[in-house]
């Protein structure tokens, strides 16, 4: 039996999301062959030994519980250890980070563990920082041969005069983004140019460049993609949308959106897609899973959006419900995902 670290919460916006994907992962592990060991990180960064009920991470006042003990990991090359405050050293094969956003899916707890020798369960450090960073990975994607969409990057400082004339080059309406941030936190969608100076500083709330992307006409479309060697495909979806962008709250509440998958294409132009995926995912050097976003043109074209590293793993979300309508249950490809992790 190997016992595997569960890491999950973290200082990031997206902290409920994580903690419901952690749910889902502790509650279908095999228990005849993987032991959990779950570890949260609170909202403020201190990491908790959490070895009580599911129930307590589903309602979110896991951190809460007399039964959490203060932890950190070892920093020796291949001890595997995690040191609890009260003394106890609790040894592990491979993590799992359940993290989503800053401070978890970009590079930085994968660059951790890699440092100590640890197997991590997705993608490394050099995939999770660039599918984080829009910009490093459509130049990755660009040079696969995927079209990406017309953009324009500033930093932090930049002439406000110079983002318009830039925005007037691409034309309205357009996309204002910060360079590395999850879930379309920052985003803000311009109109008319009215609306462009409180997007940029929305955007520089979030990261130090932003980025000016024109508004690819049609839908947008995603692909579950799993393996490192061998890589099997999910079905692809489609993202409905009545109003406006596919922000975070409607990920999470599909208030006015809807979500088809299978997407309603053509086969062969699903294929097409999942083939896309593919090539994206071995350019910015993913492994064990990921979930590629694209958009489909009115004209059948295939645009890159983005690659999220650890997309959301509840029951209900995106990438488990591509790869059931391909034929993998959820068990069943959890099972998949510990061992390409674990033997990686």
């Amino acid at each position: 039996m190997k016992t595997i670290l569960v890491l999950f919460g973290g200082c990031s916006t997206e902290y409920e999301v994580s903690l419901q994907s952690a749910c889902a992962i502790l509650g279908h592990m095999d228990a005849r062959q993987y032991a959990p060991l779950p570890v949260g990180i609170t909202r403020e960064g201190q990491w908790r030994y959490f070895p009580g009920p599911l129930f307590h991470l589903e309602t979110g006042d896991w951190q809460d519980q007399p039964a959490c003990v203060p932890c950190t990991l070892s920093l020796d090359r291949g001890a595997r250890q995690l040191l609890l405050s009260d003394g106890r050293r609790l040894p592990f094969e491979a993590v799992f980070p359940v993290l989503h956003g800053k401070n978890g899916e970009d590079g930085t707890v994968q660059g951790l563990f890699e440092l100590t020798d640890v197997p991590v369960i997705g993608c490394g450090t050099l995939a999770s920082a660039l599918g984080m960073d829009k910009v490093r990975a459509h130049l990755l994607a660009s040079q696969a041969g995927v079209r990406v969409p017309k953009s324009a990057v500033f930093s932090r400082g930049a002439d406000l005069a110079a983002i318009t004339q830039a925005a007037e080059t691409l034309g309205y309406p357009l996309f204002i983004k910060p360079v590395r941030a999850g879930s379309s936190f920052g985003v803000s969608r311009a109109a008319a140019p009215d609306q462009l100076p409180a997007a940029v500083e929305e955007a520089f709330r979030h990261d130090r460049e932003l980025l000016l992307e024109e508004a690819v006409p049609g839908f947008e479309v995603g692909c579950a993609v799993l393996g490192s060697e061998t890589l099997t495909v999910g079905a692809v979806d489609e993202i409905e949308l009545s109003e406006g962008f596919f922000s975070y709250e409607e990920k999470y509440t599909l208030k006015t959106s809807r979500i088809h998958c299978p997407a309603r294409i053509p086969a062969e132009k699903a294929a097409e897609i999942q083939a896309v995926a593919k090539r994206i995912y071995r350019a910015l050097d993913c492994r064990v899973f990921a979930r590629v976003d694209l958009f489909l043109t009115p004209a059948g074209e295939i645009v890159f959006n983005e690659v999220n590293t650890i997309p959301g793993f509840t029951v209900h979300s995106r990438y488990p419900n591509m790869m059931r309508q391909a034929g993998v249950d959820f068990g069943d490809l959890l099972h998949r995902i510990l061992q390409l992790g674990v033997g990686a």
